[in-house]
């Protein structure tokens, strides 16, 4: 079993709760959209860390973490990447690849608005966008998820909330 952490869209802030919450984690994924990689080496304190970068990192992030992460958990085929799209608006490359090699688990950020669906056209794929845990963008509120994978299924699947973005 192993229990992960999910966070994207930190744009250089990470909320001190955030550390508290992942401290039971066996790995934390972040969506990217980091900031600097400063988020990145204070996440790797907690738990080893498995990462994508997003549009506004830099070459440090970009050096480190992938556009796109595809790999086994448990099971579980996960594809990750930053922007994606949503449940029946995916952007033409994924959409494209998911056709053909859909995941059981796609998970991206960038929209900054949280969402969890089940998307029927897409072999029953889990999607999952944790929503945007930093201060910067127009979400009203900060938030991460946590989960487990346990003999190929997804379960306990929470939403934290960790506050206002403004504080």
């Amino acid at each position: 079993m192993m229990k992960i952490g999910l966070i994207s869209d930190t744009h250089n802030y990470l909320d001190p709760q955030t550390l508290d919450y992942f401290a039971d984690c066996d790995e934390i994924w972040h969506a990217g959209d980091f900031g600097t990689i400063k988020i990145a080496d204070q996440l790797k304190e907690v738990a080893p860390l498995v990462g994508v970068y997003g549009n506004i990192d830099g070459q440090d992030i970009r050096a480190e973490y992938p556009l796109h992460q595809r790999f086994d958990c448990e099971g579980v085929d996960v594809w990750m990447t930053h922007i994606g799209g949503i449940p029946g608006r995916y952007c033409i490359p994924i959409r494209q690849e998911m056709e053909s090699n859909t995941p059981e688990l796609f998970i991206c950020g960038h929209s900054h608005i949280l969402k969890v669906a089940r998307d029927q056209q897409m072999d029953k794929m889990l999607y999952m966008n944790p929503g945007a845990a930093g201060r910067h963008g127009f979400q009203t509120e900060r938030t991460i998820m946590r989960f487990t994978i346990h003999a190929g299924k997804i379960e306990n699947v929470e939403v934290i909330n960790l506050g206002s973005r403004a504080g």
